[in-house]
């Protein structure tokens, strides 16, 4: 998670007793102010992606505020910009709005009239900006980062591995529950492979009447049996020199799993209603919800086979232990239904990203790339993320604030490779109070110290 903007104020000005008066009752609010009595002055602090919003008065001696908003607009046109004037008509206020100004103001206002403007306005910049920065994130991943995005521990732990076995070529289980993406790891052990260049071919095997297994896998020639009535290339043939993504394999009959281990040891095949042997040469990568370990020694799954597969492993964690990554996801996501259904990408509110961040996601990546579709065809209400068990979770203030304090603390102590008194400083938070949180929110400083050591001399 993104550590939270501090967003300040350019005030303009022209009036000295005014400004003071604006100025002092800001700071007083929490917010770092830069005053200059002409726009002129402030253009020399505008510049695009700046934390801060725009307060102007309308009448100043040189450029008029209206003049110094269209400028603004042409170098960030999302930067909020507040007028102020003691001169104001229902005319001008139009015609401020039309202009792009984000609120209009009318002298005298009060200091708390002025300061939950800005609060409004400072907010929205905030999620901007955290917005633009997810984006150009984004835009920058490549390679494997580009196809399995995340900056928690437990995937970069992952896409090491990937990188690993990947030139390896030997075969992998893929364990993880559903919905955490075992079919896009499978995709990009082959894709960063020398086998890239051979097919990519996935099977159900949770989806397979048990009657069509053999013949989807090993292929059959005319005449094997009933309604064969032209030679099939199985999925193991058609995969050779490629890949071949078992995903559900804890759920292949017992039957077809012993023809399975004699083609993997011999890597020979023959189609159904043949005995001629074909060669075969691909890597076998499955998926299993289960442990397969478990279910042969429970005799529902052959041991054989399980240690004839299980070569190398990689577990998925599911999104509630990596929800550091789930603003980036989201974000990903939105980008692309943006682009599939031809719209602008919306972005989300502190409401909704505290949704996003407290949810237990039972449904995992899958769960919130449906969110992000809903979100942006403009179709996501209060009863959709998880509905109907989404109730049953515990959603109080305190336990989403905890939730959020945690991510934070524990990315500033990855940033920061487990210095506490350096993860203190960027949070600007007291190291005594620091320490306590580490405490009540039960962080494993050592273990990130022992990741972010990993990391690097990797």
């Amino acid at each position: 998670m993104m550590d939270q903007l501090s967003i300040g104020v350019i005030y303009v000005e022209d009036d000295e007793d005014v400004r003071i008066g604006a100025v002092q009752a800001l700071k007083l609010a929490g917010f770092e102010v830069l005053a200059f009595s002409s726009a002129e002055q402030a253009d020399a602090s505008i510049r695009v992606d700046m934390p801060f919003i725009v307060v102007a008065d309308v009448r100043l001696g040189g450029k008029s505020g209206m003049e110094f908003l269209s400028g603004l607009r042409r170098t960030d046109p999302e930067l909020p910009v507040i007028l102020v004037t003691a001169h104001g008509d229902i005319s001008m206020a139009v015609a401020a709005m039309r202009a792009g100004a984000y609120d209009f103001i009318e002298k005298p206002c009060s200091s708390e009239q002025l300061v939950t403007v800005v609060r409004r306005a400072a907010e929205k910049r905030r999620l901007t900006l955290e917005v633009r920065a997810l984006r150009s994130e984004l835009a920058d991943q490549r390679g494997i980062e580009k196809t399995l995005l995340g900056r928690s521990p437990q995937i970069k732990k992952v896409r090491r591995l990937i990188s690993t076995l990947a030139a390896a070529s030997v075969d992998v289980v893929i364990y993880g529950e559903t919905g955490t993406g075992k079919d896009v790891v499978a995709n990009c052990l082959h894709n960063h492979s020398e086998r890239r260049r051979g097919n990519y071919v996935a099977v159900n095997c949770g989806g397979l009447p048990e009657s069509l297994v053999e013949s989807e896998l090993f292929g059959h020639e005319v005449g094997a049996f009933t309604g064969a009535i032209r030679q099939r290339i199985g999925k193991l043939e058609y995969a050779n020199g490629g890949t071949l993504f078992l995903d559900e394999i804890e759920s292949m009959p017992l039957g077809i799993q012993v023809k399975l281990l004699r083609a993997l040891q011999e890597r020979m095949i023959e189609r159904v209603g043949s005995n001629k042997p074909i060669p075969v040469d691909c890597r076998i990568v499955a998926a299993s919800k289960a442990d397969l370990l478990q279910m042969s020694d429970k005799k529902l799954f052959r041991s054989d086979l399980y240690y004839r597969l299980g070569v190398a492993f990689i577990e998925l964690p599911p999104l509630r232990e990596r929800r550091e990554d789930i603003t980036l996801l989201f974000e990903h996501f939105t980008l692309e239904a943006a682009r599939r259904f031809k719209c602008d990408a919306p972005i989300a509110d502190e409401k909704l990203v505290s949704r996003l961040l407290s949810y237990s996601w039972p449904g995992n990546v899958r769960e919130l790339r449906n969110v992000a579709d809903r979100f942006v065809l403009g179709v996501l209400n209060d009863t959709m993320i998880g509905s109907p068990d989404f109730e049953a979770i515990d959603h109080s203030l305190p336990r989403q604030l905890e939730t959020v304090e945690r991510a934070i603390v524990e990315d500033a102590l990855r940033r920061k490779k487990g210095d506490i008194n350096a993860a203190a400083t960027l949070l600007c938070v007291p190291k005594q109070t620091f320490y306590d949180k580490i405490k009540r929110l039960a962080i494993d400083v050592e273990a990130i110290r022992g990741i972010s050591g990993n990391e690097a001399g990797s």
